[in-house]
C-alpha cells in the first residue's frame, strides 16, 4: 500500500564512427561547434543533499525553507526522541554544505508528527505545528527561538478551537500567525478551522468550516498577501464536495472563490499551497480527477474562472498524484513534485512552462535520491530547486535534494 501524508509511519550516449570522410563538409564543421557549445553549456545535476539517519529524523513530508545565508530548515514526522515509537519528529536546520543541526526534537507532551513546513521571522525564530501531541493530543503550535528554546504557542483541545494542525504558519507584517487544523471536535468528526495567533500569543478562531464553504484543509501553508487576506484550499467539501479555493479576508470576511468539480473535465482533491500574481490570480494542484484521475495542475483567475494548466497522465513519461502545490518564477513557469508515477513510479519532479508545455526534469526511484516526494518545492534566488523525499535514500528514512537547471 502506498504510504499516506499523514501516515505515523538516463540518458545513453555511445561514440560516433565516422567510417568515411572522403570530401570535407561545411555540415561537419557546424556538428563540431554545436557539440563543442553543448560541452561549455552548464549541466543540469541532480543531487541528494542530505540522508536522514533516524536520530537527526526520519520521514519528511513537508517542504522546506532557506535563509540568506543559504541554510535550510524543515521538519521531520518521525525520528529524533524515542519516547514516542519511531521517535517523534525533529526540527531541523542544513547548512550550505547538507550537514544537519538537530534544532528541536519533539518528545510528546511538546508535540509529534511535524508533517509541516516551518516559517522564520527576521530575529531567526522558527514556528511551526505539529499533527499530533501536546497537552490533550491534538496537535501544538510552537516557536523555537534563536537559543534553540522551544515555546508552546497553543496545544490544540479538540474542541471548538479545532485538532490537527494540518498546515504550516505563515504571518502578517504585525508578526501575527495564521493556520488551519483539519478538524473541529475531534469526536465529532466535524471538517476543519483557520486560526490565528498573535504576536502577544493569543489564539482566536477565525472560521470553521462547514463542509459547503470547504472540508479539511490540506498541506502546505496558507498564503497572504500585502493586504492581510488569506487563501487557500480544502481537499473536499463545496458545492460538489470536491474540493474549495477560497479566500479569507483581513476583515474576517470568508468566500468561496471556486468549487472543483471532480469528474474528467476538472481536478478533485486540492491539497498544498496556493500562489497567487500579481494579477490576482491563483495557482495550485489537485491529488485526484482529471482525464486520467491522476490530478491536475490548475489556475483560478481573479473573476473565478479555472483554467486546467495540465491533466497529469502518470506511466514513465509523467507523474501523478501531487500531495503538494507548485512554485512559480517570474516568466510564469511552475515547479512541482508529484508523489508516485515517473520512470519507477515513485515520484517525479516536473516544470510547467508557461506555454503549458511539461518537463519531467527527475524520476525519483534510485537507491540514494529518495521516494515519494510529498513536501512542495522551494524556488530558491538562484533558480535551483530545492526539496524533500519522504521515504529512501541510503538508511531509507527520507532526503532532501537540490536540482540545479
Amino acid at each position: 500500500m502506498k504510504p499516506s501524508p499523514h501516515q505515523p509511519e538516463t540518458l545513453s550516449s555511445s561514440p560516433n564512427h565516422l567510417s568515411r570522410m572522403c570530401t570535407p563538409s561545411p555540415w561537419v564543421a557546424l556538428i563540431f561547434i554545436a557539440l563543442g557549445l553543448a560541452a561549455l553549456a552548464p549541466a543540469q545535476t541532480f543531487t541528494t543533499f542530505h540522508n536522514f539517519t533516524g536520530s537527526g529524523g526520519r520521514e519528511p513530508k513537508a517542504g522546506v525553507i532557506q535563509d540568506s545565508a543559504g541554510n535550510i530548515y524543515g521538519t521531520t514526522l518521525l525520528g529524533g526522541d524515542l519516547n514516542c515509537e519511531n521517535g517523534c519528529g525533529v526540527v531541523y536546520l542544513m547548512n550550505a554544505a547538507g550537514k544537519e543541526r538537530v534544532l528541536h526534537r519533539f518528545s510528546g507532551s511538546d508535540g509529534m508528527d511535524a508533517s509541516t513546513p516551518v516559517a522564520r521571522d527576521s530575529a531567526g525564530n522558527i514556528y511551526g505545528t505539529t499533527w499530533y501531541g501536546g497537552s490533550a493530543r491534538y496537535g501544538t503550535a510552537f516557536k523555537i527561538d534563536a537559543g534553540r528554546k522551544e515555546t508552546a504557542l497553543h496545544d490544540f483541545s479538540g474542541g471548538s478551537d479545532g485538532c490537527l494542525p494540518s498546515q504550516g504558519l505563515v504571518s502578517n507584517k504585525a508578526g501575527d500567525w495564521y493556520g488551519t487544523t483539519a478538524n473541529t471536535y475531534c469526536n465529532y468528526s466535524y471538517v476543519g478551522t483557520i486560526f490565528e495567533i498573535d504576536s502577544a500569543g493569543k489564539y482566536t478562531l477565525l472560521h470553521s468550516f462547514s463542509g459547503w464553504d470547504g472540508a479539511y484543509p490540506g498541506s502546505g501553508h496558507l498564503t497572504i498577501d500585502l493586504a492581510g487576506n488569506l487563501y487557500g484550499v480544502t481537499t473536499s467539501g463545496g458545492a460538489y464536495g470536491e474540493g474549495t479555493l477560497y479566500e479569507l479576508s483581513a476583515k474576517g470576511k470568508f468566500s468561496v472563490l471556486y468549487s472543483f468539480k471532480g469528474g474528467t473535465s476538472d481536478g478533485c482533491g486540492p491539497w498544498g499551497s496556493v500562489v497567487r500574481d500579481d494579477s490576482g490570480n491563483f495557482y495550485g494542484t489537485t491529488y485526484g480527477c482529471g482525464s486520467k484521475d491522476y490530478g491536475t495542475v490548475w489556475k483560478v483567475s481573479n473573476t473565478g474562472k479555472e483554467n486546467i494548466l495540465h491533466n497529469f497522465v502518470g506511466g514513465t513519461v509523467d507523474g501523478c498524484n501531487p500531495y503538494a502545490g507548485v512554485a512559480r518564477d517570474s516568466k510564469g513557469n511552475l515547479y512541482g513534485a508529484t508523489t508516485y508515477c515517473g520512470t519507477s513510479d515513485y515520484g517525479t519532479l516536473y516544470q510547467l512552462s508557461a506555454k503549458g508545455k511539461l518537463t519531467l526534469l527527475h524520476s525519483f526511484g534510485t537507491e540514494t535520491d529518495g521516494i515519494y516526494p510529498y513536501g512542495e518545492v522551494l524556488r530558491t534566488s538562484n533558480g535551483a530547486l530545492l526539496g524533500t523525499a519522504g521515504y529512501g535514500g541510503t538508511y531509507a528514512y527520507g532526503t532532501v535534494w537540490k536540482y540545479v537547471p
